[in-house]
C-alpha cells in the first residue's frame, strides 16, 4: 500500500470524460519527505514513514529533532507510515527523498481517504442516531418528542448496556472512505481532486491510500 499525506482545501466540481458534472474535494497532497525507512531485519516489517507540513523547531521535542536531522529535513507537523510503499519507485526509496502526488497517483485511479470527521459536540438521540423525533414520533414521550423514551432498564439488569443508543459526544472520529476516483491532478500546486466528499473540516489533515 502506498499513499501520501495531505490537507483538505475545500470543494469544487469538474466535468468528467462522459460529460457529467462531478462534485470533487480539493486536497493539497504533499510534497512529503521520507523521514524513516523500516525493514524486516531491524523493525520486523517493511514500511516508509512520510512527513508533511512544517512545524516550528521550538515546538519540536529534542528526540524528534534528531529523527528529522537523520533525514536532512526540517521538523514536520504530521507523520504517517505506509507499508509496502516501494512499488511506484522500482523497489527503492531513500531517506530524505521528496515524494510528490504525481509520482504516486494518476487520473482515473481509485483511492481510499482517511480523515477525522467534524466534531459536533454533545448531541441528543435525534441528531446522533436519527431517531424519529417530532415529525415521525417513533421514539420519545407524548410531550417530549425529541427525548429518547424508555431504555428498558429495571431491577434487572440495573445498569445501561454498552452501546445503548443515547445522547453523547458526536463526531471527531477516524473515518475511512473507500474507492474515491482521482478526477484531476494539478502538479504545479500539488493538488489532487477526488470525487465526492471526504471526512473532516477544511484545512484538516487527510491520508490518501492507494
Amino acid at each position: 500500500m502506498s499513499g501520501i499525506i495531505g490537507k483538505k482545501i475545500g470543494m469544487t466540481s469538474v466535468f468528467s470524460a462522459d460529460g457529467r458534472n462531478v462534485a470533487c474535494t480539493v486536497v493539497e497532497a504533499g510534497p512529503c519527505v521520507v523521514t524513516q525507512v523500516k525493514d524486516e531485519e531491524k523493525d520486523g516489517y517493511k514500511a516508509v514513514q512520510l512527513g508533511f507540513g512544517e512545524r516550528k523547531e521550538k515546538r519540536t521535542v529534542k528526540a524528534m529533532k534528531g529523527h528529522f536531522k537523520k533525514a536532512s529535513t526540517s521538523p514536520k507537523k504530521v507523520l504517517a507510515e505506509f507499508r509496502d510503499f516501494r512499488g511506484e519507485f522500482e523497489g527503492e526509496v531513500a531517506l530524505g527523498q521528496e515524494i510528490k502526488v504525481e509520482e504516486i497517483f494518476k487520473e482515473g485511479d481509485f483511492v481510499d481517504v482517511v480523515g477525522t470527521s467534524k466534531g459536533k459536540g454533545f448531541q441528543g438521540v435525534v441528531k446522533r442516531y436519527n431517531f424519529g423525533g417530532v415529525g415521525d414520533a417513533t421514539h420519545g414521550q407524548h410531550n417530549r418528542l425529541r427525548a429518547p423514551g424508555s431504555i428498558g432498564g429495571a431491577s434487572y439488569p440495573a445498569r445501561v448496556f454498552k452501546g445503548m443508543r443515547m445522547a453523547g459526544r458526536t463526531g471527531g472520529n477516524r473515518v475511512k472512505l473507500l474507492n474515491l476516483q482521482v478526477m484531476k491532478i494539478i502538479p504545479e500546486q500539488h493538488l489532487v481532486l477526488l470525487s465526492g466528499s471526504i471526512p473532516g473540516a477544511n484545512n484538516s489533515t487527510v491520508i490518501i491510500e492507494k
